[in-house]
């Protein structure tokens, strides 16, 4: 369906919908979009045997480079190295941050709705409100508490932070979901300004929230904690 056929079936004008899309979701439909094929590419290539040709085509690509370009700049690796990490269960992403340097650090709380089960949250900055590439700066915590985002570039930052329940140590990466989610305001970090806030209250994933690109959590290694260097 095109855009205007969306639109229309909501009885909205295409630019008062992308607008609204825009304010419920974080990001436009057509990045909403791309980022729902992704996601659903990661767990055709997790849940079944079809080839990464097969599986672009699927999903909506005309192209099967573009297709592992834009998974491996989205996702952290390449299609075909994201199944075998699983299938090897060498479930850990040798990941990295996108940039260095003592720029500026982002401080604050995560606080999670209660719940009876152990949990594990990613806290990262990103460049758009999509969770996708690596991150300009990360933390892991095992609880809600203090995270802190160090060395962060000057620009413009989303903070987004996921949930996931750790205690039954669930053997199969594709069910590994996130449970809460977490989106603070967009921060404009200044290279003049060394320290900033960012708070989030998470809450219960909805329909509406775009899917998390990067490969974490699914292939993380719950004893082991590779992203930003942490051992």
């Amino acid at each position: 369906m095109s855009l205007d056929d969306i639109a229309d079936s909501a009885i909205l004008s295409k630019f008062y919908f992308s607008r609204t899309f825009r304010e419920a979701t974080g990001t436009s439909p057509g990045r909403f979009l791309a980022a729902v094929r992704l996601f659903r590419a990661k767990n055709l290539l997790l849940e079944t045997g079809r080839s990464v040709t097969d599986i672009a085509f699927a999903v909506g690509y005309s192209s099967l480079g573009t297709f592992s370009s834009r998974f491996a700049r989205s996702v952290g690796t390449s299609p075909g190295r994201y199944r075998a990490l699983s299938q090897d269960g060498l479930h850990g992403l040798d990941a990295r941050v996108a940039n260095g340097g003592s720029r500026a650090t982002i401080t604050g709380t995560i606080r999670i709705p209660e719940t009876d089960k152990p949990v594990r949250v990613y806290v990262g900055a990103f460049r758009t409100p999509v969770v996708e590439g690596f991150p300009v700066a990360c933390d892991i915590l095992d609880s809600a508490g203090a995270y802190t985002l160090a060395d962060v570039p000057a620009g413009t930052w989303c903070v987004r932070a996921a949930a996931v329940c750790v205690g039954d140590d669930e053997p199969r990466p594709w069910l590994r979901k996130p449970v809460f989610l977490g989106r603070g305001a967009q921060l404009a970090v200044r290279q003049d300004k060394t320290h900033t806030s960012q708070h989030i209250a998470m809450r219960p994933m909805m329909a509406i929230d775009a899917p998390i690109l990067l490969a974490l959590p699914e292939l993380d290694n719950w004893g082991v904690s590779r992203l930003n260097g942490v051992a």
